[in-house]
């Protein structure tokens, strides 16, 4: 697409993986303004800071920063990068910034996200679910850790287009923007099999970091965590299967795999651990175990993940 038709893009929630996306797209010569709160001050006055195991050390400054969602300009694409926790205080944010027929983005890990939010948000928005395959963390206000990775793929959930084909057309056009930026992307056919696909690392390697106080080196390199990581990933690779969602061949295997390559992470959920902020227990654990449980199948690895997690995040307002 021409540089005089880009679409304008809006980054609601500048952590870590709106810092990152939103970052790589300006960088690439799309119009991103970004909706600041705990981080205007910083960003504003030293900008935004990538420091990227892939490509390097990256800087954006100026930014397009607000810290008055009623100040940004109309955005023809949201992406939504705040946790799940806070999406109902975000939808008149996002209602507020978007353009007529704008596309928005969650960039959300979890089940059922879409579902939750779509209520909330007016009927002519297309709403998209954003799956993140991205090792990043925020280091302090405005500085971005990316260790490796970075794709992002893109499933249609709902909105004004009514068949495939202007479903698939609006992915490509998303899709083509994070290619632009330099990153892997691609359009999904099956939203909920994606996200289900996603929840079999992130069940596992989120709670135990958290529960364990690992990363997930440590957490490889024990014969019982190890062990203990297959078994919740098989499981949630059943609930998928029972829920109507094939999983790849031998998929956990692979995954452990993967991570056995990556340098030391901690998942995003242990971040929000260590600062006492709600946990995305909703979208990671709870969805997840009532969509198995109404297909028939009992998940008692990841309920107990869950109810453990439960105890520690009650205790943080205690």
């Amino acid at each position: 697409m021409s540089a005089t038709h880009r679409p304008r893009i809006g980054i609601i929630g500048t952590g870590a993986i709106g810092g990152f996306y939103g970052l790589m797209l300006a960088r690439a010569g799309y119009d991103v303004h970004f909706l600041l709160r705990s981080e205007f001050d910083a960003v504003s006055e030293r900008g935004l800071r990538v420091d990227s195991a892939v490509h390097g050390e990256l800087r954006l400054d100026p930014v397009q920063a607000y810290r008055d969602a009623g100040r940004m300009p109309p955005c023809d694409w949201l992406l939504v990068g705040a946790k799940t926790t806070s999406n109902a205080d975000l939808a008149p944010l996002i209602a507020l910034v978007a353009a007529p027929d704008a596309k928005v983005v969650l960039l959300q890990n979890g089940l059922a996200v879409e579902e939750q939010l779509q209520p909330l948000l007016p009927a002519g928005l297309h709403l998209i679910g954003g799956l993140c395959y991205i090792c990043v963390h925020r280091r302090a206000p405005g500085e971005v850790v990316h260790q490796a990775l970075g794709g992002v793929n893109l499933g249609y959930h709902s909105g004004p287009a009514t068949d495939d084909e202007q479903r698939q057309a609006i992915l490509e056009t998303g899709s083509g923007m994070f290619r632009e930026a330099g990153l892997e992307s691609a359009a999904m056919a099956n939203l909920d099999q994606a996200r289900w696909q996603k929840l079999v690392w992130n069940v596992p390697y989120n709670g135990l970091s958290v529960l364990l106080d690992a990363g997930t080196e440590a957490l490889m390199g024990q014969a019982d965590s190890r062990a203990l990581i297959r078994s919740i990933m098989l499981e949630v690779v059943e609930g998928a299967e029972a829920c109507g969602h094939a999983m790849p061949a031998d998929f956990a295997d692979k995954l452990l795999l993967m991570t056995e390559r990556m340098s030391d992470y901690l998942p995003s959920m242990y971040h929000d651990h260590l600062s006492h902020r709600p946990l995305e227990l909703q979208a990671i654990y709870a969805a997840p175990l009532a969509a198995a449980q109404a297909a028939g199948k009992d998940m008692p690895c990841t309920r107990a993940l869950y109810q453990a997690l439960r105890f520690l995040s009650a205790g943080y307002s205690a």
